[in-house]
């Protein structure tokens, strides 16, 4: 199910600090490059499309969740006409340290997988604009323009898109873990959350993303150790109010990253 609608997709920008220097070495075209992947049409009736990012040597751009220090790709398709919503299908990212803080995000070459809902006209063309953060020893805003017209029903998988679909973070299941276990506290400013877990080791500097989707509450970065199988990080979630409140446990969703890959784990289970 689409559960994210064209319209609502938007996301806040913070494009201060001296990370956000001016950058003269290279152009924007020499750094980053975007094009629309026209995908195939599902046996649902969606369209998959995707968007390629290719980054020059040394650069990084950001997942959904970046961390303090990044900023999340930002898609607008304000003008495209034939879809009725969108929801991005992100590939497992990796852990970086830039300018000593933590990002999560990507280098190389990634692609976004888009699943699109196809309204009734079944014709999609798109128009709009992707902004992203790339980040060297310095860290750049950039907004580039896409337009495509996508194939309709009988193209044929394109096997890029098809990979990145695969590359997937693990569910619990696939990757032998337990349930999130949660204990939630009330802090002076929010809510604090201690997860424990038990998981097999994902490789070399692991990490844990603590995600809640509500518009403004910021989610500190999580402190996380591992002794054997187990699991162990708490976080702080604050409101724009800074003021405890009731939170879903069920709506919380944990990722770890390792040097072996992520695994996404949706709700507490306690």
């Amino acid at each position: 199910m689409i559960r994210q609608s064209l319209l609502s997709f938007t996301a806040a920008l913070a494009l201060s600090g001296p990370a956000f220097a001016e950058w003269q070495t290279q152009s924007q075209d020499e750094i980053v490059s975007v094009r629309m992947l026209e995908g195939w049409r599902l046996e649902n009736g969606h369209h998959m499309a995707a968007l390629e990012i290719t980054l020059a040597d040394g650069w990084k751009t950001y997942w959904r969740a970046p961390g303090e220090s990044g900023i999340p790709p930002v898609l607008s398709f304000s003008g495209a006409s034939g879809i009725d919503g969108m929801a991005i299908h992100w590939p497992a990212p990796q852990v970086f340290t830039i300018n000593g803080m933590r990002s999560i995000g990507y280098d190389g070459r990634v692609i976004l997988p888009l699943e699109l809902l196809v309204d009734e006209t079944g014709e999609i063309q798109m128009d709009g604009e992707v902004e992203l953060g790339v980040c060297q020893d310095v860290c750049v805003p950039v907004t580039i323009d896409l337009e495509a017209l996508l194939p309709p029903a009988g193209a044929r998988p394109d096997p890029q898109i098809v990979a990145a679909l695969s590359d997937r973070p693990m569910t619990a299941h696939e990757a032998g873990a337990s349930s999130a276990q949660c204990a939630i506290a009330p802090i002076s400013d929010g809510m604090r959350v201690e997860v424990t877990l038990e998981m097999p080791p994902l490789g070399q500097a692991e990490a844990m993303v603590v995600e809640f989707p509500m518009p403004g509450v910021w989610v500190s970065e999580a402190e996380m150790t591992r002794d054997g199988a187990r699991i162990t990080a708490s976080a702080d979630i604050v409101p724009p109010n800074s003021r405890p409140f009731a939170l879903d446990r069920s709506s919380l969703r944990f990722t770890v990253i390792g040097s072996q890959g992520a695994v996404e784990l949706q709700g507490c289970s306690g």
